[in-house]
């Protein structure tokens, strides 16, 4: 039973205040959107029009990004340490910001391409969506990660450095 209160302590702990969950989402959305148009811009996008949904998508994913990667870099680092606590926030921002954008970029592929797809729920559909979803993963692996270079590398040393000295 005392593991159990020891778990319980820990997540409890690991939950980050709410106001620095909220504020630092839509920091990291302004962060990850600003990123993704500045190198929109600086690759010569050719569809302009198309730029509104990119910028939105990084910015929707660095959204819900933020909070998981805090909790998740609270969780890592119970001690403390300002080096192991800029390490955990670094790898969780990482980590959460390409998950979470990757899997809302691979939603959206998925949504494009339905229309072509056998029903829901067969068997069919089942591998439809498994290589749909993979291909989507790739194609944002490949195009989508450049994308949050340099100024998205710049806002994640900024954002671990704030967690590190947060953890003093």
């Amino acid at each position: 039973m005392p593991e159990k209160r020891r778990v319980k302590a820990r997540l409890t702990h690991a939950l980050p205040p709410l106001h620095h969950a909220l504020g630092g989402a839509v920091l990291w959305a302004l962060a990850t959107a600003a990123s993704a148009l500045l190198g929109l811009f600086c690759g010569g996008w050719q569809t302009p029009h198309r730029i509104g949904g990119i910028v939105l998508l990084f910015a929707a994913g660095g959204a819900l990004a933020f909070p998981v990667a805090l909790f998740a870099a609270r969780l890592l680092v119970p001690q403390r340490r300002a080096e192991a606590a800029f390490a955990a926030a670094f790898v969780s921002l990482v980590a959460a910001t390409l998950g979470l954008t990757g899997g809302l970029y691979a939603l959206q592929y998925r949504l494009y391409y339905a229309q072509w797809h056998a029903p829901a729920f067969t068997k069919l559909w089942a591998i439809e969506f498994a290589f749909t979803s993979a291909a989507a993963l790739y194609q944002f692996a490949v195009l989508g990660v450049r994308l949050y270079f340099p100024g998205g590398f710049i806002a994640l040393f900024a954002a671990s450095l704030w967690f590190a000295r947060r953890a003093r």
